[in-house]
């Protein structure tokens, strides 16, 4: 693992990829499985990996984080970046803060809740989270007006943020408000499109954002990282063949659910066993999955440029 401290040259470098966790059949982290995965997407050119709502972070087990950490550390490649998340409840985010100390991840990010919070409770708890960690934290914006550009102001010049994953799901990703607002306040070279291939062109083009995470670069690195860079080069519609390679598979996440589609479409693709996932979700039944073996197969068909 990378263990220097974060640049905003990386997220321009690579996808940020956003991998599932794998698990075997009692429900246990799978080293050699999640090593898979990890292989697999290194050997696609990709150089940072995150861990959040497709490895449902939202549900890890307090007991089992420390040897979570531990694994991702120990297996990702000497030039791989690795980002954590924390929460989504503070008192939870404060205990994982603990164990993170005692690792040399660059950054971690909050997963976002809308229970139970407020802007300036939000604000405050990023603010006494990143002092805890003593390292600025990945913030998540998922929801639209999350946390007002205020408060994002502040907490920038406190130094709280590393970057920003922005993923408001918008009909016309073009058309947003709130993403502009953003951009007014923190540097765009620190922020991120955070849902996947098919608004990255927008949001890079448009927006002038560094780059994208990425669901999808988990079946095809190699073809997520073309299009990033077909997007810096302004080669519009190189990116745009492949935006629209990736849409069987993104369809499906859009209508059923990203992180369930996505779980079983690594394994479906032949890159890892992930197991099940873990309760508060559930696995989906057998015709689903057939749709989705369905669209990697199209997906295989199509040749691109």
């Amino acid at each position: 693992m990378l263990c220097s401290p974060f640049s905003p040259d990386s997220l321009r470098q690579s996808v940020v990829a956003v991998p599932p966790l794998a698990r075997d059949a009692n429900l246990n982290v799978s080293t050699a499985e999640n090593s898979k995965i990890i292989r697999f997407l290194e050997a696609g050119g990709i150089r940072s990996l995150l861990y959040g709502g497709n490895a449902v972070f939202y549900h890890v087990q307090l007991r089992e984080y420390a040897n979570l950490l531990q694994m991702l550390a120990e297996t990702a490649g000497e030039q791989t970046i690795v980002i954590p998340s924390v929460g989504p409840a503070y008192g939870l985010a404060t205990d994982q803060v603990a164990i993170l100390k005692e690792h040399a991840f660059p950054t971690a990010m909050l997963l976002p809740s809308r229970d139970v919070v407020d802007q300036a409770g939000i604000a405050s708890g990023v603010r006494r989270l990143a002092e805890q960690l003593g390292k600025p934290l990945v913030l998540y914006l998922k929801f639209d007006r999350w946390l007002d550009p205020q408060h994002i102001r502040a907490l920038e010049s406190d130094g709280a943020i590393s970057w920003i994953k922005y993923a408001v799901v918008r009909d016309d990703p073009s058309q947003d408000d709130y993403l502009r607002d953003v951009i007014e306040v923190f540097p765009k070279e620190r922020i991120v499109s955070g849902i996947g291939e098919q608004p990255a062109i927008v949001h890079l083009r448009d927006f002038g954002v560094a780059g994208f995470t990425s669901g999808c670069v988990c079946i095809a690195p190699e073809r997520s990282m073309q299009m990033m860079r077909a997007i810096h080069e302004a080669d519009y519609e190189t990116a745009e063949s492949i935006r629209e390679w990736f849409s069987p598979l993104e369809d499906l996440r859009n209508e059923i659910n990203p992180i369930r589609v996505l779980h079983h479409a690594v394994a479906e693709a032949g890159i890892a066993s992930v197991g099940s996932l873990p309760p508060m979700l559930s696995d989906l039944p057998a015709e689903t999955v057939a749709r989705i073996r369905s669209a990697l197969n199209a997906m295989r068909e199509k040749d691109l440029p």
